[in-house]
């Protein structure tokens, strides 16, 4: 495989904190699949919905 510069790597927008982040290889089956930039922002994204329904009452 070739190598490629850091800045040729795809990139997409982070769905919880709005940051862009690159391509890694561990994402490299399923990145059309990826969503979030770290498992922190992934972790927010699913408490994010169930901590809004009570104070909505």
């Amino acid at each position: 495989m070739k190598t490629r510069k850091k800045s040729d790597l795809p990139e997409k927008i982070c769905a919880q904190c709005a940051r862009p982040f690159a391509w890694r290889k561990k994402w490299a089956r399923d990145w059309s699949s990826v969503r979030y930039c770290s498992e922190r922002c992934k972790r927010q994204a699913r408490r994010k919905p169930a901590q809004a329904s009570p104070l909505s009452d």
